[in-house]
């Protein structure tokens, strides 16, 4: 038990050291310092640091499903869902503009370093795209997207407003980025929205029938004083 303490006690300082410096800031020594350990003692619980970056990302990966996936699976299946998911996606940048996100980041450090934490690193990031593909097919099924709708290229062009967002926050500390990638993503929807519901989207509310005009009131007879 204690064990098991210890170790997420580390992941814990290893996820925050990755969030700020890479996943190729990691190292055993620094590890320890932050946690006030050995290095024997940390190298006890992941034995390389290979082993210490490939926990970090599927801790990394945990989080995020806990945060972002599993509440959004709660919506209602199709559009809702589907909205939830980006909506939690959007949310988790833009909290973590300050610390970066892993998925970025890593891809950006292992892009062309091929190994074990590189395939790690994939498989978490594909497993996050194959399930929101799997939102856009049962959005297209459930008759909320247009049936000629290509899922790969949907998630390309919403993917697309992350790594936008997360370069214009973190980057170029520009303000709004948040509310411009989401008027992305509602462009990008619009544009694959089955007819009746974009219909109904763009409807406006029926304004309420106006009160028929009273009719004037007849001029008054101005009375005569007696003579």
């Amino acid at each position: 038990m204690k064990g098991r303490q210890t170790r997420a006690t580390i992941l814990d300082a290893a996820l925050a050291l990755a969030s700020h410096m890479g996943l190729e800031g990691l190292s055993i020594g620094a590890l320890a310092e932050v946690t006030q350990m050995s290095k024997s003692g940390v190298f006890a619980h992941f034995g390389s640091r290979e082993e210490l970056q490939i926990s970090v990302i599927r801790e990394y990966h945990a989080k995020f499903s806990d945060e972002v996936f599993e509440p959004a699976m709660r919506a209602a299946r199709g559009l809702p869902r589907l909205r939830a998911l980006f909506d939690r996606w959007f949310k988790r940048v833009s909290i973590e503009i300050d610390a970066g996100c892993i998925y970025i980041s890593g891809a950006v450090e292992f892009d062309d370093r091929p190994g074990p934490v590189r395939d790690a690193l994939l498989g978490m990031v594909q497993t996050w795209q194959n399930a929101l593909e799997r939102a856009i097919r049962i959005a297209i099924d459930a008759g909320h997207l247009r049936p000629d709708t290509d899922p790969q290229q949907m998630l390309f062009e919403a993917h697309g407003l992350i790594l936008a967002l997360h370069h214009d926050a973190r980057f170029l500390r520009r303000p709004g980025a948040d509310a411009r990638a989401r008027a992305g993503f509602e462009n990008v929807l619009s544009h694959y929205l089955a007819t009746r519901v974009a219909s109904a989207v763009a409807a406006p509310a029926a304004a309420p029938a106006a009160a028929p005009a009273k009719p004037a009131a007849a001029p008054r007879k101005r009375r005569t004083a007696p003579i």
